[in-house]
């Protein structure tokens, strides 16, 4: 007798403070560069959907903004991002990292759960760079907090433990249709990702010269014969300072930002990629609601 395939389905929020690893877990556990990374925190600002299908299940991961105390309306926009996101899945993947006691953010995060009865997986990231009895003393501390599903120590960037990530996800996945093409590894617009991977050099390679006071608009977004995609990107920031420093001298920070962003939007498209970049000034544009619409934030309800 033929087994008969039987499609599956799992939602999976990705939810932490800031710089925790929670889009270095995506990235990993997806085998795909989707979220940007950056050491520098609230790398993410929109909820990054990842979607990956094996075999018959496809999970469909959602990386959220970093629970922090929000100080601007981008904040604020950015904290109900995260709500929304835990509200719509199956499960919530509560990143942290090695520590002697728990942030407020976090404290905060687990009354949400509380509230929701929110099932929660505790992933316990960086155990590759932290040693010691701080590993089981974090373990120990969170656990008398919040009835996890699962407790499980990794490390996201040497992508150990992620089989038992897997693994641990199996009583959270249902029977149902798939939501998306079993090809189809993210539901980011084209443009958005480009947005992200230009951002996420600003982050890099400005480092702390650059507060988060950037934004990236694709204007342009081109395919050629399907063998070349010019992408025309507005680079905006909050001070003719800044602006300056993005540039650099004679342009060569601008330049180099192209650059890397070009290598990694021809890694991730598969066509070779003419990047154009210009630099805008837009003070105070965080606290403004019709810039943050028209940069394409999503807004409150």
């Amino acid at each position: 007798m033929k087994n008969e395939f039987i499609t599956k389905t799992g939602f999976i929020a990705i939810v932490g403070r800031p710089n925790v690893g929670k889009s270095t877990l995506l990235n990993a556990l997806m085998g795909e560069k989707i979220a940007a990374v950056s050491k520098k925190p609230q790398t993410t600002r929109n909820r990054i959907t990842g979607i990956l299908t094996k075999k018959n299940v496809q999970y469909v991961f959602c990386d959220t903004p970093g629970m922090h105390i929000p100080r601007t309306k981008l904040g604020d926009r950015m904290i109900k991002e995260i709500s929304t996101a835990v509200a719509d899945v199956d499960v919530a993947l509560m990143v942290v990292e090695p520590e002697e006691q728990i942030h407020p953010a976090e404290k905060e995060i687990l009354d949400r759960f509380k509230a929701s009865g929110q099932s929660v997986i505790l992933i316990v990231n960086k155990c590759d760079v932290f040693k010691g009895e701080i590993i089981p003393a974090t373990i120990k501390m969170f656990s008398e907090q919040y009835e996890f599903a699962s407790v499980i120590p990794i490390s996201a960037m040497e992508k150990e433990n992620l089989d038992i990530i897997f693994k641990e996800l199996e009583p959270f996945i249902t029977e149902g249709d798939w939501f998306f093409p079993s090809d189809m590894i993210t539901d980011q617009p084209e443009r958005a990702i480009a947005a992200e991977t230009i951002r996420e050099k600003l982050l890099r390679l400005l480092d702390k010269e650059i507060p988060h006071g950037t934004a990236v608009v694709i204007e342009g977004f081109e395919d050629v014969r399907g063998h070349l995609l010019k992408i025309r990107a507005e680079i905006f920031c909050e001070k003719e300072s800044h602006k300056r420093i993005i540039i650099g001298k004679d342009g060569a920070m601008l330049k180099k930002i192209g650059t890397y962003a070009r290598q990694d939007l021809e890694a991730f498209f598969g066509v070779k990629v003419n990047l154009d970049l210009w630099v805008k000034v837009k003070e105070n544009w965080r606290d403004n609601e019709l810039l943050l619409n028209n940069f394409g934030f999503p807004g409150k309800e």
